[in-house]
């Protein structure tokens, strides 16, 4: 079991969507990054369990759902590692 890598563009992603998500309600702020922190966790011992997304970075995404939405971790497997590598929720233009 490795830990999760988050890369720098990532924690940027995941600082605005807290930042975005707090001016509405504090509680629910800490709820998504609570989620987003579990899901985290799952991937350092199942790093496969995202799609894979087809592409040239080889790249995965896994869904967060959280209320009537979901977040998305998009990352990659490097050395048997989850690298996480952006962040949004699934509304976002993209």
């Amino acid at each position: 079991m490795s830990a999760v890598i988050w890369l720098p563009e990532a924690l940027d992603d995941l600082a605005r969507l807290y930042d975005f998500l707090e001016e509405k309600s504090a509680a629910a702020a800490r709820r998504m990054a609570a989620a987003l922190a579990e899901k985290a966790r799952y991937l350092e011992k199942f790093p496969e369990a995202g799609r894979p997304m087809g592409n040239e970075l080889a790249a995965r995404e896994l869904f967060v759902p959280f209320g009537d939405g979901a977040y998305v971790l998009r990352y990659k497997i490097h050395k048997k590692q989850a690298v996480i590598i952006r962040v949004w929720h699934c509304r976002e233009l993209r």
